[in-house]
């Protein structure tokens, strides 16, 4: 049975688990918080630059700040598109402002973006605002893409 490695958004440590667990809400070893959530998870630098290196899920990567109307209106999208790929996507924002390392590491030149990344690899990015739709057919696609 392939294991899946996920980091815990909450503590950063890296999880290996059972494929087949990812459907029963499974939970960090050392501190006990989710690993897969039905909403998007905010992250500092370090967490993402961890799950981004590591993960096996796909990980999808909203860069906005507090001061974009774009982000603060798209933010409702991005949690709809969080439930739908629940399971099969995690989905996590940084705030840029707070952590403008982020940007400059990923060369983000305008937000909202959107990077999808799987096991290390950037594998597909976007820019702007877009209903949850287009992100779940972005983020599905991508991933597909990447795995056949």
């Amino acid at each position: 049975m392939p294991a899946v490695k996920l980091t815990c958004l909450s503590c950063g440590q890296v999880n290996r688990l059972p494929e087949e667990r990812l459907s029963a809400n499974p939970k960090c070893g050392i501190c006990g918080a989710g690993l897969i959530a039905a909403k998007p998870q905010p992250v500092d630098f370090a967490t993402l630059q961890k799950a981004a290196r590591n993960d096996d899920m796909p990980l999808l990567v909203d860069f906005w700040a507090p001061w974009c109307g774009p982000c603060r209106a798209m933010a409702p999208e991005f949690e709809k598109a969080a439930q739908a790929l629940k399971g099969r996507v995690r989905l996590v924002k940084i705030d840029t402002q707070a952590h403008p390392q982020a940007s400059q590491r990923w060369n983000i030149r305008g937000i909202p973006a959107f990077i999808l990344f799987r096991s290390g690899r950037e594998i597909a990015r976007e820019a702007g605002a877009r209903p949850a739709a287009d992100l779940i057919r972005f983020a599905e696609s991508a991933a597909r893409a990447r795995t056949s």
